[in-house]
Order: structure tokens, then sequence, then C-alpha cells
């Protein structure tokens, strides 16, 4: 991993992957019917080993013609019952106007993968 695939240089400051995906996976987790989001097996490992990482249950690439867009790619586990489009717009919708409003980035594209649909846990 090279400085240019972690850091996306804004002006005077720099923005790491991890801090746009905690605002990602923030407003992600806001969403009715979201229960959570799923790290994956890579982040599983690297808690394992010691290693942190923010934003779990998020993907953030930077552009590598222009470091002021991003795309976020969202991986939600829902609840039961609810409808998984209208849960992948909502988290598009809020996931864009929260990294744009707090970062200042230019958001390409939200994917949605969902991870999963279960019972919420009472």
């Amino acid at each position: 991993m090279t400085y240019q695939d972690d850091y996306s240089i804004k002006g005077e400051r720099s923005m790491s992957q991890g801090f746009v995906a905690q605002y990602a996976a923030e407003a992600a987790l806001q969403i009715e019917g979201v229960i959570s989001l799923d790290s994956g097996v890579l982040v599983n490992l690297k808690r394992a080993l010691g290693v942190s990482h923010e934003g779990h249950g998020v993907k953030v690439e930077f552009s590598s013609d222009n470091a002021e867009f991003v795309t976020i790619t969202i991986y939600p586990i829902c609840e039961f019952g609810f409808v998984l489009p209208e849960i992948a717009w909502n988290i598009q919708e809020k996931v864009k106007e929260d990294v744009e409003l707090y970062t200042g980035l230019i958001v390409n594209f939200v994917h949605v993968q969902v991870m999963g649909v279960t019972h919420k846990l009472k």
C-alpha cells in the first residue's frame, strides 16, 4: 500500500480512508432496517492480529485522477420485514449527504451490498 492509496489530499489537510469510512458507517447505521454492518473476514483477521480498523463494514476508494472524488461501498445486515431496495436507496442518500457535508469530498457512487437479513434481537 502506498501513501497515495491510503490518503487523499484536500486543501491543506489530509483525509484517511478510515476517517471517511467512519462517517459513512455512522450514516448507514441511522437508516431504519439496518441492524449492523458486516466487517468481513479481512477486517476480523486484522482485528485478531491487533490492527485497528475504522469504519467496519465500509470500503472507501478515492478516485485515481481526482482526490476529491470518492466511491463508497456499504455492507449492511438488514432487519427481516423491510424492503431491501428501499433500505439500499436510503443508505445511498444518507451516506452521500453526510460524507459530502462533513468531509467536503464529492461522492461519485455509493454501492450497497446486503450481506444478510436477520431478525432484530430484543
